[in-house]
């Protein structure tokens, strides 16, 4: 199982961006799938989060400018960031937590990354 985020990319501030991120593989069953981003020398934070149900949970002062949304028949959750500010810059990370067909269990799934960076 892999997890393929793509996106990313240079945009000045106030622009928009759109991520993407596609589970591949033998997947089961999805039952979140979310966005974290690691700003350079900070900790990994919560962006956002969406059940297979579509619940989504936002980070703090996330909500106003982000929106997650997926489609549960291609295994892809997308994150729409407008107005983007200098301090989203980032790694933006993908993360799932499924199941995949080999396994009897449930575990959490991290894609590689993808690198937002916001100009002012």
């Amino acid at each position: 199982v892999q997890l393929q985020a793509s996106g990313g990319g240079l945009v000045q501030a106030g622009g928009s961006l759109r991520l993407s991120c596609a589970a591949s593989g033998s997947v089961d069953s999805i039952v979140v799938m979310g966005w974290y981003r690691q700003a350079l020398g900070k900790r990994r934070d919560l962006v956002a989060t969406i059940t297979s149900a579509g619940s989504t949970n936002y980070g703090d002062s996330m909500k106003d400018r982000f929106t997650i949304s997926r489609d549960n028949a291609k295994n892809t959750v997308y994150l729409q960031m407008n107005s983007l500010k200098p301090e989203d810059t980032a790694v933006y990370y993908c993360n799932a937590y499924l199941k995949p067909y080999s396994s009897v269990r449930y575990g959490n799934y991290w894609g590689q990354g993808t690198q937002v960076t916001v100009s002012s």
